[in-house]
């Protein structure tokens, strides 16, 4: 930053100056430093061996957590990565400062969220000048009807009637006090009478999440429940009665305890799991009037039933299925239903359904009828109640659509296709890629909320009355107004919108120009890729109208392909930087990713990892050889997972790509899995594989994207971040990173680094944006300079 602060003094020229060509020496070129050299750790190799295979780690010693004199070591090589990060990046001082500031400056105004109706209270979080996290506040709807301001709501007074109308409920900046620093929530819960909110915090020197309720009434922490390694909350009894899930050393959520708040008494243990491959989880219906309790395991799916009114009287089972299922219980008017993946009479499917059951049903096992017939062209990715309708989140031929159908159900309706129901449909704006619920906690309420994401829109906040047919939009950054008043000076400025509303009987389609749609500016187009066996493999391609020539630009494919997940494709602010420079930011679905139902999510895990990897491979050469990329000019980025599979590209293809973003990445699987140093999951061995199966080890060693670095080759620029909080260690980083360098030809145009960061930069937006700065400018330098 001393590009900054540095004053550049220039005399004053009182005269001017002749300068004679026969008097003019010409100054001698300095010479070009020679570039920076890496680091280059010790290696200290250690033996492993399993069904028949060895192998040897020469950077074991950086994940020996224990060994004093190795943690010594790994300080000072941390220390030497840090400056060659710094040295490498030196010359883009100037370049991450206009970035930053450019960044910075799309971040979203917002002074508080879109305040959300809950029976007669309005709830929201806003932020206060000068603090760095959020406070949780809520008014009385009826003190202030017309209350939806996102601008200026911090006063909390009304000054027509000269009373305060606004309460704090919780100030996280206090909590960061509480907490090392930095306040990170992981789950609130108002209770249902709105007279407590229970809520956990993450306790960074003890590497948990502690739970604390506070009496809203008047201000206080409850003196209980107050526990430890708390993974899950749900309310019960109206309030009264608080249920709370604990994991184990390893953070597997292993016991159920419930809590009278105001009493004395110890709290009551409901449910323990002493096996190790058992994990609980609790949550509440809609309505407050059940608990559902899921318990999964390596060999089955349990969903348990709970009284909320009397949360003592024990569990009943209500559904069993096989393993690795996703069961939701919600309950409506006496019926209870289930939105899940299970096998249907012992064939498995490939999407989600939806069935009902009487509440009061005898039978064992209990009856459960279908409430919509399958469909495979028509599919059913999410669903949610309130008091009047359903609503469901389908796809229709990949394409989303968002339906209401009125509750109750006719029984003559029941089991019918989806297109004979009443349906309602809700407007939508064109590429939508997801569609999140919001909160919706008011059951009676008829108003449902949802976030709309697109690449070629910031998201949009929308709330719809189910009953009136009305939809508004209620927050939605609006960078046509910021970018009019940059370059003409015309408008006002202003990052939020309020849209007329638009009744749905007479329109099912959203009208775009009620959207902040950025189509104008920006292509989205998507494609259908084959990969190496004739899949075709989804890829969306974003970039400027006014920047694209064929063959010629710089280009950037994102993947993830794990978990099911699906691929986040929603418009982020940092990315106009690259787009405006010309960029094409491309969005590669491959399998193991989510969004191609429960098959295409298989394809793509355990022993079938590779495909993801083969797609990946396939979109990026797709892009070249059809000259929407220039050859020479592509890199790669992926977060998490998504890191594993582009380290795992790059050792297959490592001349298809000039440069690399790894996030946080996962690039150790053989060890990681093998002996894990940090709690893992169940879900993380059923997509990468067991260790002790050796179809599924063979899998692992086979992608494993430190164990397959190619030796003598040149590889891309490759920029690693890493951090102290993420759930893979930061050696897996400085492993890879060190066997790249030491496997692959050196050349400086192509630095390999390691940026570490030691704070949560997900709670801090100045962190976001210097992140996203240092990250542009790497590819910037390495790819387009």
């Amino acid at each position: 930053m001393r590009h900054l602060l540095t004053v550049v003094r220039r005399p004053l020229l009182r005269h001017r100056f002749i300068i004679q060509c026969a008097d003019y020496k010409a100054q001698r070129p300095q010479p070009t430093p020679a570039p920076p050299s890496p680091p280059k750790p010790p290696k200290k190799p250690v033996s492993f061996s399993l069904h028949g295979e060895s192998w040897e780690d020469e950077y074991n010693w950086m994940s020996q957590l224990n060994d004093k004199v190795a943690m010594r070591h790994m300080d000072v090589y941390m220390e030497q990565e840090e400056k060659y990060t710094e040295a490498v990046m030196s010359d883009t001082d100037r370049l991450q400062s206009k970035l930053q500031s450019e960044i910075a400056s799309r971040l979203a105004a917002e002074l508080a969220t879109p305040p959300l109706r809950w029976g007669p209270w309005l709830y929201y979080r806003r932020v206060e000048e000068g603090k760095q996290y959020t406070v949780l506040c809520r008014r009385l709807a009826k003190l202030n009807e017309e209350f939806i301001s996102n601008k200026s709501p911090s006063s909390g007074f009304d000054f027509t009637s000269g009373k305060k109308i606004e309460q704090k409920l919780l100030d996280y900046n206090q909590e960061a006090e509480r907490f090392g620093g930095y306040a990170y929530e992981e789950l609130s819960e108002v209770s249902p009478d709105h007279r407590y909110l229970a809520y956990t915090m993450y306790d960074k020197d003890n590497d948990y999440f502690k739970l604390s309720v506070r009496d809203l009434n008047f201000g206080s922490l409850c003196s209980k429940p107050q526990a430890d390694r708390v993974s899950n909350i749900a309310w019960a009894k109206d309030g009264q009665a608080l249920l709370y899930v604990v994991t184990d050393n390893k953070k597997r959520p292993f016991r159920i305890y419930c809590s009278m708040i105001g009493s004395n008494d110890e709290d009551v243990l409901i449910l323990e799991e002493p096996q190790e491959n058992v994990h609980l989880s609790v949550r509440h219906t809609k309505d407050f009037q059940y608990l559902t309790v899921n318990v999964f395991s390596a060999q089955s799916s349990k969903v348990y039933l709970i009284n909320a009114a009397d949360p003592l009287s024990g569990l009943t089972l209500v559904w069993e299925c096989e393993p690795n299922t996703h069961c939701i219980v919600e309950h409506h008017q006496g019926y209870l239903y289930l939105f899940t993946d299970a096998a249907m009479q012992g064939q498995p499917v490939d999407h989600h359904y939806l069935l009902r059951t009487p509440v009061t049903s005898s039978c064992s096992p209990r009856n459960w009828e279908n409430v919509v017939t399958n469909d495979q062209l028509l599919t059913i990715e999410d669903v949610d109640f309130c008091h009047s309708h359903l609503l469901l989140t389908v796809k229709d031929r990949g394409k989303y659509g968002l339906y209401s159908v009125s509750l109750p159900l006719s029984n003559d309706k029941v089991g019918a296709h989806l297109k004979e129901f009443n349906l309602q449909k809700l407007p939508l704006p064109d590429h939508v890629s997801q569609i999140f619920p919001g909160s919706n906690y008011d059951f009676n309420s008829s108003t449902m909320r949802f976030t709309i994401t697109s690449p070629v829109m910031p998201d949009a906040v929308v709330d719809y009355d189910l009953l009136s047919g009305q939809w508004t939009i209620v927050q939605q950054q609006n960078l046509l107004y910021e970018r009019t008043r940059v370059l003409y000076g015309s408008a006002s400025s202003t990052s939020n919108s309020r849209i007329p509303n638009n009744n749905l009987s007479e329109n099912n389609a959203a009208d775009e120009s009620t959207w902040n749609d950025l189509s104008e500016y920006y292509a989205c187009e998507e494609y259908e890729v084959p990969s190496y066996d004739g899949a075709l493999i989804p890829l969306t391609i974003l970039y400027s109208r006014h920047r694209k020539t064929n063959g010629e630009n710089p280009g950037l494919l994102h993947g993830h392909g794990a978990y099911g997940e699906v691929l986040d494709k929603r418009w982020r602010n940092e990315m106009k930087s690259l787009l405006d420079r010309g960029w094409v930011i491309a969005y590669a679905d491959v399998r193991g990713g989510g969004g191609g139902g429960r098959k295409w999510h298989h394809d793509g895990r355990r022993t079938k990892k590779l495909n993801s990897v083969k797609d990946y491979i396939s979109c990026a050469k797709f892009l070249v050889e059809r000259e929407v990329v220039q050859e020479t000019k592509l890199a790669g980025c992926g977060y998490s997972a998504g890191g594993f599979l582009v380290a795992s590209a790059i050792n297959y293809c490592p001349d298809l790509f000039r440069a690399a973003v790894l996030k946080v990445p996962f690039l150790d699987p053989t060890h990681t899995l093998l002996l894990p140093i940090l709690p893992l999951t169940p879900d993380d061995y059923e997509e990468f594989g067991y260790p002790g199966d050796i179809e599924d080890f063979r899998s692992i060693r086979e992608c494993s994207p430190y164990d397959n670095i190619r030796k003598d080759a040149l590889y891309p620029a490759i920029l690693v971040t890493s951090s102290f909080n993420t759930r893979f260690g930061v050696w897996e980083a400085a492993k890879w990173v060190a066997r790249v360098r030491e496997y692959s030809i050196y050349d400086p145009s192509r630095p390999v680094i390691l940026n570490l960061t030691t704070d949560i930069v997900e709670e801090n937006r100045y962190l976001q944006s210097k992140e996203a700065a240092m990250e542009t400018a790497f590819l910037i330098k390495m790819v387009d300079s």
